[in-house]
């Protein structure tokens, strides 16, 4: 197969780009999320998002628009129940994931029936990837880096010690906010290609195989998005040489990875 005759065709090309991107982003916001005990929202929030744009392809609406401010809304309302410590928030993580999921899939079945466009968004499909995905990737790409940049040490804070960051007198629930709000926008963009049942792949995977070689907070998040990146197009190379489904085969370059990682460990103690 030619690497160069790969990425000759524009979908190709679109795919490159906005998996890169999202990648990148899932990685970096990913070790903070994994680091607070916090990964499970990335899967909730994959299935309201599911739930969003099945409502959406029934209503003849735009998609992403539509699901946007829904995936952020309930972003918001997680984080809420996860700093509430009269609620479960694994149960209710498990409950608006399950109900969000029931809602797409009665939807659906009661008005255009299990289309290719509706299994795009369920299990993710390269030749999903629009003009429009590629523009939001890198307005997401450069507004992440940007935050994540400037927010370095406080996003450090507030990852390892909530109540001593809050004793200091920082805003932990802004930037908690600022948090879940990021992570919602990935997400949404991130199922058109790898689906609303592995994106949350891209959130967990990069952060926990980092842990497993580097102890400091730096060189977790530059691990993981180093091998979120190289993963994604080993993936991506991977599944159009063989016609496997593109989100399942970079999931599993990211677990052989992450296993690899695990055993490098191991012979290292």
């Amino acid at each position: 197969m030619n690497i160069l005759q790969m990425f000759s065709y524009p979908f190709m090309q679109r795919a490159l780009i906005a998996g890169v991107l999202v990648s990148l982003c899932a990685a970096l916001l990913g070790v903070s999320l994994v680091l607070k005990r916090y990964s499970m929202i990335g899967d909730g929030l994959s299935h309201v998002s599911f739930g969003a744009l099945a409502i959406a392809v029934a209503l003849r609406v735009a998609p992403l628009w539509f699901s946007i401010p829904v995936v952020i809304l309930a972003a918001f309302l997680l984080l809420r129940v996860a700093d509430n410590p009269r609620w479960n928030s694994d149960a209710a993580i498990a409950v608006m994931s399950a109900s969000s999921l029931a809602i797409g899939i009665l939807v659906i079945s009661l008005t255009t029936g299990m289309t290719t466009d509706v299994d795009n968004y369920m299990f993710g499909s390269v030749l999903a990837m629009t003009k429009t995905d590629v523009a939001l990737a890198v307005v997401l790409c450069a507004a992440v880096l940007m935050l994540f940049i400037l927010f370095y040490h406080k996003l450090f804070a507030i990852t390892f010690d909530e109540n001593f960051s809050r004793a200091t007198g920082l805003k932990v629930s802004r930037y908690n906010t600022l948090l879940a709000i990021l992570t919602a926008l990935t997400i949404v963009l991130g199922m058109r290609m790898m689906g609303a049942m592995l994106i949350s792949s891209l959130v967990i995977f990069p952060a926990l195989t980092a842990m497993r070689l580097f102890r400091s907070f730096r060189g977790v998040v530059v691990c993981a998005a180093v091998t979120s990146v190289l993963c994604f197009c080993a993936g991506l190379t991977i599944s159009f040489a063989f016609s496997t489904p593109v989100g399942a085969t970079v999931v599993a370059a990211n677990l052989t990875l992450f296993l690899l990682s695990c055993l490098f460990r191991l012979l290292r103690r």
